[in-house]
């Protein structure tokens, strides 16, 4: 038995993933999901979404430049003033 194709409209396909018509539209565009056309119609399926979605995941460890100011004190915030009283140098 041949499974069914579920196809979703590009609104149904931008809100499955949370974002704008232009930004699926430009994801569709630079190669990054996979869209059809049929006439004027553009049509998404389903498991393209999902398999999008997976292939989006963010690996550990890899948003480290986005928070340097964490990294290597600690946690804790950076001190930004000179402590009461005294002088730099």
């Amino acid at each position: 038995m041949v499974d069914s194709i579920h196809w979703l409209s590009t609104k149904e396909a931008s809100e499955r993933l949370g974002i704008t018509l232009r930004s699926l539209y430009r994801f569709i565009d630079e190669g990054g999901l996979v869209a059809y056309k049929f006439g004027r119609v553009i049509r998404i399926q389903e498991s393209d979404v999902e398999r999008f979605i997976e292939a989006s995941r963010i690996p550990p460890g890899s948003l480290e430049h986005l928070y340097p100011e964490l990294k290597g004190n600690g946690g804790s915030m950076p001190s930004s003033s000179v402590a009461a009283g005294g002088s730099p140098g």
